[in-house]
């Protein structure tokens, strides 16, 4: 006789996917939609729309019929033709057949699709603390372990730390520069250092550089991927989220070794098949369009970065920072004790400011939130900042 009771069976997540920590940032969003007047300082994007040529570009790929096809999995020819001229003229990386470009949905897919290549089950990823959340998140998604590395006081890496991080298992550095979430810009030799270890422990270098352009005070940006005998080692992951407007585009693009094409292929067709073809045709335009574009952008961020640096000064008692020469984020430090995750939630629901707090980065010791001011206004950034500091002072 047939039994025909209704069994219930719990089902659940990996344990995989339970290590895996969860997305800070609709956490926060929601919190901010359910306390309007709260201004968002955690919010990592700019407030510049895209060049107007993408619009253009936009109409003529819809007239195109074939646009609305499967294109090729690594990208099509017009982006990744202009991919190579903007990387031998701009980062001073030239055209190798032992490099290969593949155009991604944005620069956090191409970090996971690295780390499916990469690695197996149980392999280490050196990335440096306070880290870039979605890496951990991904390298832990990818059944790998994630290494944690300490960086010193200013947020920069210390190279006798990461040399001594390296065992049997190290199957990568992960470098961001400039550095999502401190603002922090890597010297040219500490990165020249980081590459050559990795070429002598023949493990590979992964450099983060969605931020190339927004530099400060003089500073210069430097591509790993320059380096001589680089080109077996070394990933470089680019985004146009930032730099052109276009976060919701989701087009990014990967330079990496030859002989890992394979592979990320794989992963990408299974995944993707191809980055949004209309999406291509945008970055095309926009890449047309080049630095010039970016440059008044970037010259206003700077000088909302000044008035930033200024107003903390009437704060020292509440907040501290090391000051930051890349991307647009302060990761400053509160003189508070209370937890960092109620306490982010306090400040959007009494004090109505919220920012991230930096256990998402991996910050265990000490009250940290990371501060974004690329997508308001100076008006709105200041208010801000006289929220959280009154907020942390209050707690």
């Amino acid at each position: 006789m047939v039994d025909h009771k209704i069994k219930h069976v719990t089902i659940n997540a990996t344990a995989r996917m339970n290590a895996v920590q969860a997305p800070i940032i609709p956490f926060v969003g929601r919190l901010v939609n359910d306390n309007p007047g709260t201004i968002n300082l955690g919010q990592g994007i700019v407030d510049y729309p895209p060049p107007a040529a993408v619009k253009e570009a936009i109409n003529r790929c819809l007239d195109e019929p074939l646009n609305h096809r499967y294109q090729w999995v690594d990208g099509i020819p017009a982006l990744t033709s202009i991919i190579g001229q903007k990387l031998a003229s701009e980062n001073s990386i030239a055209p190798s057949s032992q490099r290969a470009t593949v155009v991604t949905a944005g620069s956090n897919m191409g970090f996971l699709q690295a780390m499916l290549a990469i690695t197996d089950p149980g392999d280490e990823v050196i990335i440096l603390s306070p880290y870039y959340f979605n890496h951990e998140m991904a390298i832990r998604i990818a059944d790998a372990t994630p290494v944690i590395v300490e960086t010193d006081e200013n947020h920069h890496p210390v190279y006798d730390n990461i040399a001594a991080a390296v065992t049997a298992k190290t199957r990568a550095v992960v470098t961001v520069s400039p550095n999502n979430p401190t603002g922090a810009l890597y010297s040219r030799e500490m990165l020249t250092a980081i590459n050559m270890l990795c070429r002598n422990k023949g493990i590979y270098h992964i450099n983060d550089e969605a931020y190339e352009y927004f530099v400060y005070d003089g500073a210069e940006h430097f591509s790993p991927a320059s380096i001589k005998n680089s080109a077996d080692h070394t990933l470089s992951l680019f985004s146009l989220s930032k730099t052109y407007g276009m976060a919701s585009w989701r087009i990014g693009y990967m330079l990496l070794p030859a002989h890992l094409v394979a592979a990320v292929r794989k992963v990408q067709d299974t995944n993707l098949i191809c980055a949004p073809v209309i999406s291509q045709h945008a970055a095309v335009a926009a890449l047309k369009c080049g630095r010039n574009f970016c440059a008044p952008h970037i010259a206003r961020l700077a000088a909302t970065r000044l008035a930033i640096i200024n107003q903390l000064q009437q704060y020292r008692e509440q907040i501290s920072y090391a000051k930051p020469h890349g991307a647009f984020y302060f990761l400053i430090k509160a003189d508070q004790s209370l937890a960092m995750l109620p306490l982010t939630q306090r400040l959007i629901e009494q004090h109505r400011v919220a920012a991230i707090p930096g256990s998402t980065f991996g910050i265990e010791d000490g009250c940290y939130f990371r501060v974004a001011y690329g997508a308001l206004s100076p008006a709105e950034i200041s208010e801000g900042i006289k929220r959280l500091a009154a907020g942390v002072k209050g707690a």
